[in-house]
């Protein structure tokens, strides 16, 4: 009777535990993926021994793109946004922050927490970060600095869940020798699309691994047997086919 009693408490708490569980995971997994987008930002760039490295729309896309493959298991383009920022220092000053260039993806309507592209141009940008930790870039310099607002989809129950919405943010200095600037197209008269930070929608899921379709014997034959017609008995002298005569049933006298 106690045990009855007791077991639909006891199973709250563990469906409550397990809840927990897969949130810190999830968390665990946005945070990664906020880490590893701004490590690819920091070291994308063509090589090149006569120039600064350049950087293309191509690639702010393929970052995008890999991040999609990476969180499939958690759609967060679909669930979520991904906003990618270099900040910098503004030209002719030497300490005074602002976000060059902006691209973002995802379905989740929310904007930078630091504001679009061009805040701190005109206005004061102390930095991007949480307050009074904030990151600032070097004079010549670049940090990738990524957001990720994901909405938590949950294992069991969102009664279970104690938020709805994980944030996860990291930043990485450029590591070469980069032309800061802008963001350039690779080819200019078939310009790559831009992640535009205006637009908010959900892509297509990251796509499966292709299978690859075994053979499947066909139950038709490949060719229609014929019959070989046999040759009868030739003449010897003219070599022509002779008739055969019929094979006569030898007579019984008793019948």
């Amino acid at each position: 009777m106690e045990f009855a009693l007791g077991l639909p408490m006891l199973l709250g708490i563990g469906l409550w535990g397990g809840e927990l569980g897969n949130l810190a995971m999830v968390n665990m997994q946005v945070s990664q993926l906020a880490m590893q987008i701004a490590d690819n930002g920091s070291r994308i760039g063509d090589t090149s021994m006569l120039e600064d490295l350049k950087i293309y729309e191509s690639d702010i896309n393929d970052i995008l793109e890999g991040a999609n493959i990476q969180a499939s298991s958690l759609d967060v383009m679909r669930h979520g946004r991904i906003t990618i920022s270099s900040l910098q220092v503004v030209p002719g000053t030497t300490d005074r922050q602002y976000i060059l260039w902006q691209r973002c993806k995802g379905g989740k309507n929310v904007p930078s927490r630091y504001g679009p592209a061009g805040t701190g141009a005109t206005t004061t940008l102390n930095g991007m970060g949480p307050a009074g930790a904030e990151i600032t870039a070097s004079q010549g310099d670049a940090v990738i600095f990524v957001e990720i607002e994901y909405n938590y989809q949950p294992l069991i129950s969102a009664k279970f869940a104690p938020t709805k919405a994980i944030r996860a943010v990291a930043a990485f200095n450029v590591r070469d020798d980069r032309d800061i600037t802008q963001i350039y197209q690779r080819d200019p008269s078939d310009p790559d699309p831009i992640a535009s930070c205006n637009v908010v929608a959900a892509p297509d899921a990251a796509p499966a691994p292709d299978a690859t379709p075994s053979a499947v014997p066909s139950a038709t034959p490949s060719s229609t047997p014929t019959a070989t017609p046999t040759a009868g008995p030739t003449d010897r002298n003219t070599g022509r086919p002779t008739s055969t005569p019929p094979r006569r049933t030898p007579r019984n006298d008793d019948d």
